[in-house]
């Protein structure tokens, strides 16, 4: 485990086999982690424990992801979290919505875990 202070990273996708990808290779490098199925989860414990970073799928059920990021980018609590939006929507139209609703990445699926991990640890460096 690295010497970095404990960051937290809640990790929401419908897929569970994306979020227990993700949280197996975030927690390896030090980072504390939550985990969502569906964007009401992801909105709760986002503003429970107000996260250091959102790794935020599109599509999933009850709240999609770009409402998710948008209901925290717009209040003034939540507005400094960064958000990277992964998800199978590649279409530049599906970027410019992620971009509107206030995400910080959009990453397009399948990715490269490597690109993902080199994104959390930009944003989590500061």
């Amino acid at each position: 485990m690295s010497k970095r202070a404990k960051k937290t990273i809640l990790i929401a996708d419908d897929e569970p086999d994306i979020v227990e990808t993700l949280k197996f290779l975030v927690e390896s490098e030090g980072y504390a982690c939550l985990t969502a199925f569906d964007g009401e989860s992801a909105l709760n414990l986002a503003k429970e424990h107000k996260p250091d970073l959102i790794v935020l799928d599109v599509m999933m059920p009850k709240i999609n992801g770009y409402k998710v990021s948008r209901l925290l980018k717009f209040d003034a609590k939540y507005s400094d979290i960064p958000v990277l939006m992964v998800t199978a929507r590649t279409q530049e139209e599906d970027k410019l919505i992620g971009k509107e609703t206030g995400a910080d990445e959009y990453i397009t699926k399948p990715f490269d875990i490597d690109i993902v991990l080199e994104k959390i640890q930009t944003y989590l460096s500061g």
